[in-house]
């Protein structure tokens, strides 16, 4: 199974993540965040798990965090009492998850001798996931330290405004609607600008010049 899944494990992980960050545009913002949302992710760690399927020590990491997701978000549902503890349990796995993944991604582009659409497809994945390595670091801080954030919408679920804020800032468009008001929110805020640019700085004109080399060479050929 794996094996005849593996060659779409880009597009796979890629299309997760989309649903994921576009998902609440289709159904109800409640029902996307407490039901749709974590399903969705669930499903996502499964995409890194077959990306990562040829490094099986790796992939027995991943597994090892998909379970402690899927044990938490379980007993979540049913003993809502620690529901801050379960959301921190599962705000270090799934940093953890995007960490790895994320490093893996980029490695994997980093030596890919010719451009293709799977080195496309990971070059915006690792993107976005850089972006989702951010909002769980903003989440943690907000959840520990609440009104970390200034601007954040009250009728909107905190996932929302927080998920925006990070690809915002990621992105350096800086609207400058919602502010990080506390130090460490503020170091937050620089890491995952800093991040971002070096991303589109470092990675993406490494694949341009593969890519341009590529194109030079098949011309001459």
């Amino acid at each position: 199974m794996l094996q005849k899944l593996y060659p779409y494990r880009f597009e796979t992980f890629f299309f997760s993540q989309i649903a994921i960050l576009f998902g609440a545009l289709i159904f109800p913002s409640t029902l996307f965040e407490n039901s749709i949302s974590p399903i969705l992710f669930l499903v996502n760690l499964l995409a890194g798990i077959l990306l990562l399927s040829k490094k099986k020590k790796l992939s027995w990491f991943l597994i090892v965090l998909l379970i402690i997701v899927g044990i938490v978000f379980s007993t979540n549902l049913i003993e809502e009492k620690n529901a801050t503890v379960f959301n921190f349990i599962r705000m270090a796995a799934y940093f953890l998850f995007y960490v790895v993944v994320t490093y893996e991604i980029i490695m994997q582009v980093w030596n890919a001798k010719f451009v293709n659409k799977n080195v496309i497809f990971g070059l915006i994945s690792g993107y976005i996931a850089l972006g989702l390595i951010g909002f769980f670091i903003c989440l943690s801080i907000e959840m520990a330290h609440p009104n970390s954030f200034e601007g954040l919408l009250a009728n909107a679920p905190l996932t929302d405004s927080l998920m925006y804020y990070s690809y915002i800032t990621l992105l350096t468009i800086g609207y400058g609607d919602i502010l990080p008001v506390t130090s460490l929110a503020q170091k937050a805020t620089i890491l995952i600008g800093l991040v971002g640019q070096i991303y589109l700085v470092v990675i993406t004109a490494i694949v341009v010049g593969k890519y341009i080399n590529q194109s030079s060479h098949k011309t001459t050929l």
